[in-house]
């Protein structure tokens, strides 16, 4: 069956307001700091996971939620000039867009602070059967976020399943710091890719060594891919390592690296690439879109993030796992139709 849509991208939107870097801690007491850079950009992990790989040529839809207010018709008008599809974006009339500032510091950390609105209120019902079924790939975002859509996102990936589609999850940073097992293993068994960071990988699986902290996540259902700062990455599938390294960037601004990875090795696999490759391609895409302020201004084409991935070099045979979720002869499949 012909797909209309490469990608669907279900999540968060919301403008960001980003500020920095922050030379030393944030004071209180109506004390006023001056930074370098301020700027209102596009925000949302799904959102510039959304942008990241239109920019790399996918057919990509969004679905969410925004407010009836000036901040989601500014999320509604940056996400359609990436060229994103956002017919299936609800506007709530009764909840406002969310609302994010991140403070950035000059060692490339951030603080983020988010007002949630009408995310409380994103659910499952918000994605249509019929969009659904026009998708290759579902990817969701920010799941602690979005607590209906969490509760119903196991049944939402497994009829995504039913109807030909490969899923993948980035959760993002849990702000209350339960990480809810309860929560996440019924959506792992349906996940066909999970994306976290490193310090989330951990915090997923009560594991603070990262490498173990992978492998149980693949024991769960997923193959498992971490983004692991300058580091490079990393992917646990069939027993198996693999790792690549970071790309060399003079990085500007973080904000929205891990989303334009994610969006590199969804596109990378779409693509038909292999996992070492896709992991590559990733690291790249993660990479490059430093080179500006906000999540999306530096997010690079195909062309860019595939010249830039040839500089690194995977080894899938870095290290056995002690991971016995799949038999090393299962193939590497991806897709579902």
């Amino acid at each position: 069956m012909e797909k209309s849509f490469d990608l669907l991208v279900v999540g968060d939107a919301n403008p960001d307001v980003v500020v920095g870097p922050l030379r030393g801690p944030l004071r209180f007491g109506q004390r006023e700091q001056l930074v370098e850079h301020g700027g209102l950009v596009l925000g949302g992990s799904a959102a510039i996971m959304a942008c990241g790989a239109s920019r790399l040529g996918l057919r990509v839809a969004f679905a969410g939620r925004v407010g009836d207010d000036p901040a989601g018709a500014f999320v509604r008008a940056a996400l359609a000039a990436r060229g994103v599809d956002v017919g299936f974006l609800v506007t709530d009339a009764g909840l406002p867009t969310p609302l994010t500032t991140v403070v950035t510091a000059g060692d490339g950390d951030r603080a983020i602070l988010t007002a949630p609105g009408c995310l409380t209120a994103t659910g499952p019902e918000d994605v249509p059967r019929d969009l659904l079924a026009a998708s290759r790939h579902v990817h969701t975002a920010s799941f602690f976020l979005m607590p209906r859509l969490a509760r119903g996102l196991a049944g939402l990936f497994a009829l995504a399943h039913d109807l030909g589609a490969t899923t993948s999850l980035d959760t993002n940073d849990d702000p209350a710091g339960h990480w809810d097992r309860q929560l996440v293993d019924p959506v792992l068994k349906v996940t066909d890719v999970l994306l976290p960071n490193a310090a989330e990988a951990c915090a997923l699986a009560g594991e603070p060594q990262l490498v173990l902290a992978a492998a149980f996540l693949a024991g769960q259902g997923p193959t498992v891919v971490v983004k692991d700062g300058a580091d490079g990455a990393l992917a646990c599938a069939a027993t198996r390592l693999t790792r690549v390294p970071a790309v060399p960037v003079d990085p500007v601004d973080t904000v929205g690296a891990g989303d334009s990875f994610d969006a590199g090795f969804v596109a990378a696999r779409l693509r038909g690439l292999d996992l070492s490759a896709s992991l590559a391609v990733a690291a790249a895409c993660g990479s490059l879109s430093t080179r500006a302020h906000g999540g999306t201004a530096a997010q690079p084409t195909w062309d860019e993030a595939t010249a830039a991935a040839l500089h690194t070099s995977a080894d899938p045979n870095t290290a056995p796992l002690p991971c016995t979720a799949q038999d090393p002869s299962t193939p590497d499949t991806w897709s579902r139709t």
